[in-house]
């Protein structure tokens, strides 16, 4: 019997059809992957599965959990489902918390609402769940905030929180994009470990192909609301039955052409970093203790050229955000220097706005650094105020059509919402509004690990098309080692504030010196590898 039955599942919201007759099951004990691009309608499967669509929804079909229909419990009977038979970790870690609850409080609150236990044995729960999902109690104590964490020690909580009672049913949406990829290695270790021993079955709604290829026992194409090609890992990766299965396959592999630099002039540093010092303020150890204070940054130093491309890789807490934050002078110095075309830059003094608009950034979370209460015209055009003289209306108008139509999407979408897209193409819009006033260094923090693999082969050919006929210069922030290794000219390595590898790219990942570094080649996911693997098992 399926733990899970999909039949005919319809979706329409306000008439408009997003799900057209899908069709899927999941065994106990089973991985499903669930691929598609953004959009596709992945997000709203799982969200129809959990009675969480939005007003103005009509569902036709029947969505079965164990011999139940879900379509036709009553609202009461589904909140009793979710958390106990069915969890779920959504796309996007810091709108899924809390920002005023500790993260104790918000693993436990699951098992006192579905279990009515006491506080104290929730709390001696949500320890023990957190810890297996990489958490440990020295570190990450139970009264720690969301905003305290970074953006992958966050999505680690969300994990915790849909893992915590071991429901028979677990939808996991893009559960690893804000991952590195040796704690991604672990959490898919620790989603495997949970299947095979609980029986669990697991909904995996992805755009990795590389995951699904090692995790998934059987997937499913959606593309447009319909499923395209389904069945068995191995078979529908061997056979490549639909051109949109040959089109993913072949997008994921894809690195850029990159085209020799025009404008750019290597020789200049464009940016210079010197003996970057950060320090953070500690919780107290005692009520009349000093302050403690935490070093997130230890003598950070290089150089990044113009026209060229800096990959920087390591673990969540590695301090790559933290360093993306100085060099924006959002942050105040503790020692050290940064220089943008000579001139230095620090948040302790005002930047001039010649300076200010040399950079931008693409933050990770897309949701957060948006306004919900603005339209995307509005959103795309904010940087424009740098430019002297500010263009006028019209102006205005064409350069946001024009940025959002170089990330792939339409001049139309300016006036929507922030809320009426998927996780992947606001991140579009985060890349539109950063290269809205073609700057001269972008710096990209996660920038492209929310989308599918098709756009994400855009978005770098667009990238690398810009560096090289602009002279623009990149820092790409990413725990995505494709991505790094497509698009960089250089990458460094950091680990606990520390800088343990720099080099070339490609020599770097051919022949990588640091222990650290091996390990994070050998954890990213990789389509060959896992097949291989599959087919020796």
């Amino acid at each position: 019997m399926s733990q899970l039955t999909v039949e005919a599942l319809s979706v329409s919201i306000h008439g408009e059809a997003i799900l057209k007759d899908v069709h899927f099951d999941i065994r106990p004990g089973e991985v499903f992957g669930l691929i598609g691009e953004s959009g596709s309608g992945k997000s709203m499967t799982a969200y129809a599965v959990m009675g969480l669509l939005p007003g103005g929804s009509a569902v036709q079909g029947g969505i079965r959990l164990n011999g139940r229909d879900l379509l036709q419990v009553s609202e009461a009977e589904m909140c009793a489902v979710r958390g106990a038979g069915i969890g779920m970790v959504f796309q996007e870690p810091m709108t899924a918390l809390n920002p005023v609850q500790t993260i104790g409080d918000q693993v436990a609150e699951t098992a006192r609402i579905h279990r009515g236990v006491a506080k104290p044995e929730a709390l001696r729960i949500a320890r023990a769940t957190l810890d297996r999902v990489g958490l440990p109690a020295d570190e990450f104590p139970l009264g720690r905030f969301p905003h305290e964490l970074s953006g992958g020690q966050r999505q680690r909580v969300v994990i915790a929180m849909a893992v915590a009672l071991r429901p028979k049913l677990l939808i996991a949406d893009e559960p690893t994009t804000a991952l590195d990829v040796t704690i991604q290695a672990q959490i898919l270790d620790l989603l495997r470990s949970l299947v095979d021993r609980d029986g669990m079955s697991l909904l995996l709604i992805t755009h990795d192909l590389g995951i699904v290829a090692g995790l998934a026992d059987r997937i499913a194409i959606l593309r447009r609301g319909k499923i395209v090609e389904s069945g068995e890992t191995l078979r529908v990766f061997d056979t490549l039955g639909h051109p949109y299965t040959r089109a993913l396959v072949k997008a994921s592999g894809h690195r850029p052409q990159r085209p020799s630099a025009g404008p750019a002039v290597r020789g200049e540093p464009l940016l210079e970093v010197r003996g970057l010092i950060r320090d953070y303020a500690a919780p107290r150890a005692s009520l009349f203790a000093r302050p403690g204070r935490f070093r997130a940054l230890h003598g950070i130093s290089f150089s990044l050229m113009r026209g060229e491309s800096l990959g920087i890789v390591g673990e969540s807490g590695s301090g790559k955000s933290t360093l993306a934050r100085a060099i924006l002078a959002l942050d105040p110095l503790q020692g050290g220097a940064i220089r943008i075309d000579g001139v230095e830059v620090r948040a302790e003094t005002a930047v001039a706005r010649a300076v200010r608009r040399k950079m931008q950034i693409v933050f990770q979370d897309p949701y957060g650094s948006f306004d919900p209460r603005h339209r995307v015209e509005r959103l795309v055009a904010e940087p424009l105020h740098l430019l002297d003289p500010p263009p006028g209306a019209d102006e205005r108008r064409e350069r946001v059509g024009n940025a959002l139509t170089r990330v792939g999407l339409s001049g139309a979408d300016a006036q929507k919402y922030i809320h009426e897209f998927s996780g992947g193409q606001r991140q579009r819009i985060a890349i539109a509004r950063a290269l809205i006033i073609e700057p001269d260094l972008i710096i990209l923090d996660e920038a492209v690990s929310a989308l599918d693999v098709s756009i994400r082969a855009r978005i770098l050919d667009l990238l690398a098309g810009l560096s090289a006929r602009l002279g623009l210069s990149y820092l790409f922030i990413s725990h995505d080692l494709t991505v790094v290794r497509a698009i960089t000219d250089r990458v460094l390595v950091m680990k606990s504030g520390r800088i343990v590898e720099e080099g070339a790219t490609e020599a770097v990942f051919r022949n990588p010196r640091h222990a650290y570094t091996k390990a994070l080649i050998a954890a990213a996911p990789d389509i060959e590898s896992a097949l291989a693997a599959r087919r020796r098992a």
